[in-house]
């Protein structure tokens, strides 16, 4: 194994970890000596990756260095290209043209033959999500990234209307449909909406009691593995 590419895989095994890791548990990942491993450690915070710790701590990366995409394998580009093109064709107009942007600027700093197969792809996406759409999702990705309660008006399957105020903290993605999930004030509980039946949605000055990743955490806590409660 040549330096630069161990020096690329030890990069990739600390991104996956969010937590501090130990060198010896690194060490025998990458089947590398920990003097082996404490050298390029040194290397790369010598480019500039922010990696925090030492010997009997552990070590973190911090986001923020950016290492050239060159290291691509051919299934890694496949992944990364029909995941993009994924979201460019089913996700709403907003996250449509960041994939997009960020497809070009992939192929961008790709070398020539690289280019040609992630532009060249037999990996197709196939028609999207076609229920009509009223209110924008973008509104509701705004209201999860600020952490900000979001007033709806919400219309079940029977054609029912009720308002809602919610504490939204995902919208999952499914083939057939958009789920907003979110702490409902009042159902008291969480609830997932129906994003085609949420007719309005106004985003409110109020932020969330507690940090969404909490919620987030509380909620996955009260799922049963083979059920989703959904407003319908």
């Amino acid at each position: 194994m040549s330096r630069t590419t161990r020096l690329f895989d030890l990069m990739q095994v600390l991104r996956r970890h969010r937590r501090p890791v130990s060198g010896t548990a690194l060490a025998r990942e990458l089947d590398v000596s920990l003097r082996t491993l404490y050298r390029d450690i040194a290397s790369l915070r010598a480019i500039g990756a922010e990696i925090e710790g030492e010997p009997g701590m552990g070590y973190l990366l911090r986001p923020g260095l950016m290492l050239p995409p060159l290291m691509f394998t051919e299934e890694e580009l496949e992944a990364l290209t029909l995941g993009l093109r994924w979201v460019e064709r089913r996700a709403d107009d907003g996250l449509s043209r960041a994939a997009g942007d960020a497809l070009a600027k992939v192929a961008a700093v790709l070398p020539g033959e690289l280019r040609h197969r992630m532009q060249d792809s037999a990996l197709l996406v196939g028609p999207g999500w076609d229920k009509p759409q009223v209110v924008d999702l973008e509104v509701l990705r705004h209201a999860i990234r600020s952490e900000r309660k979001l007033r709806i008006e919400y219309r079940d399957q029977k054609g029912e209307r009720s308002t809602r105020v919610i504490w939204p903290i995902a919208i999952a993605f499914f083939e057939s449909t958009r789920l907003v999930v979110a702490w409902c004030e009042l159902r008291r509980d969480f609830r997932s909406f129906r994003a085609d039946r949420i007719e309005a949605g106004d985003s409110l000055d109020e932020r969330y009691p507690r940090p969404r990743a909490l919620l987030e955490k509380e909620w996955l806590d009260t799922l049963l593995p083979e059920s989703v409660s959904v407003e319908r």
